[in-house]
């Protein structure tokens, strides 16, 4: 039997992964040069295109992959060996070399998860993870994800905890206030004694909170995925779905 949604049809690609079908295309090119339609062990029901689309699919809905499976004519043991194959190819790259006038933003989002190994009780009073996500201030594009940590984390221990302030050496990073003490930009804060911030403080502070929209921005929009509201997956499941989703949102602002 075969499956209610495929690739074939055009209209299926934007509402279940976020791109136009030019953006899906160079999405499944960029997933068999690696070597994502390698033929290993039982051959593949779905072609490669319905495969992307699929793993989009459970990102963008967070439908069960018991639920998505019959969608796409499959079982739901088929389903999770193509999540398994192709999440970890859908994974944003690491930065390219970066231009002189790089400018990054850093912030923390907090991932509802049930996996209560890597996820704690935190201020949204749910089980959640810390994910520290960096964007380029002009292209607003993710450029590197941090390791889930638990929600309970604060933003300033877990930028370095999560690795994340290696991707941000040398590069200067604007950050709120939660980042003291990691060399980060970050708003003027009144001093021991001070009354109120100097004029040129508080303009500076508005320019400040001005750019950092920016990220607060890309955070929302990565969770128009919904797998980043309530993340079923187990183990370093959330890990990939967040590089996934930063995949497709980045795909999604090319031209």
């Amino acid at each position: 039997m075969g499956g209610v949604i495929s690739a074939d049809d055009l209209k299926w690609i934007e509402p279940f992964a976020g791109l136009k079908p030019a953006q899906f295309d160079r999405l499944v090119a960029l997933v068999r040069r690696r070597d994502g339609d390698v033929q290993r062990g039982r051959p593949w029901r779905l072609p490669l295109e319905d495969r992307v689309l699929l793993v989009a699919t459970y990102w963008r809905t967070n439908l069960t992959l018991r639920q998505v499976a019959p969608l796409f004519g499959i079982s739901k043991s088929a389903a999770d060996r193509i999540l398994d194959h192709l999440a970890p190819l859908l994974a944003i790259s690491p930065a390219r070399r970066k231009r002189e006038d790089t400018v990054y933003i850093v912030d923390g989002t907090l991932v509802p998860t049930r996996d209560r190994s890597i996820a704690a009780s935190s201020k949204n009073y749910r089980y959640s993870t810390n994910l520290q996500v960096v964007i380029d201030a002009n292209s607003r594009l993710v450029v590197a994800i941090g390791d889930p940590l638990p929600g309970s984390r604060n933003d300033c221990r877990a930028f370095t905890e999560s690795g994340v302030d290696r991707a941000c050496r040398g590069v200067p990073t604007i950050a709120d206030g939660g980042y003291q003490g990691t060399g980060l930009l970050i708003p003027h804060r009144k001093q021991r004694g001070q009354e109120r911030l100097s004029p040129q403080q508080e303009a500076e502070n508005a320019v400040h909170r001005r750019a950092r929209a920016r990220v607060e921005h890309a955070l929302s929009r990565l969770k128009n995925w919904k797998v980043l509201r309530d993340c079923r997956l187990k183990g370093n499941g959330v890990h990939l779905a967040m590089h996934g989703v930063a995949r497709l949102h980045n795909m999604a602002l090319s031209r």
